[in-house]
């Protein structure tokens, strides 16, 4: 997937499996299904939903660049 056509969606996720499987399936209409993403390139995992969400937030706040840079590690 070339830059050009790199969308970022960033949501706190509880079981992330299921997740990804509904994604794929494309179960439900939504951002991946209106952009096509079929590619899962970065996520985080945290013990407290606190944490998560607050992670969640700042990723979001943050400039296309910073979201870039962070899965190109």
């Amino acid at each position: 997937m070339t830059l050009t056509f790199m969308r970022f969606h960033q949501y706190f996720v509880y079981m992330l499996e299921r997740r990804i499987y509904e994604h794929k399936s494309k179960i439900f209409k939504g951002f991946t299904s209106k952009y096509n993403c079929d590619e899962l390139v970065y996520f985080e995992n945290f013990d407290l939903i606190d944490d998560a969400i607050s992670r969640e937030k700042q990723l979001k706040a943050g400039s296309r660049q910073k979201k870039i840079d962070l899965i190109n590690g």
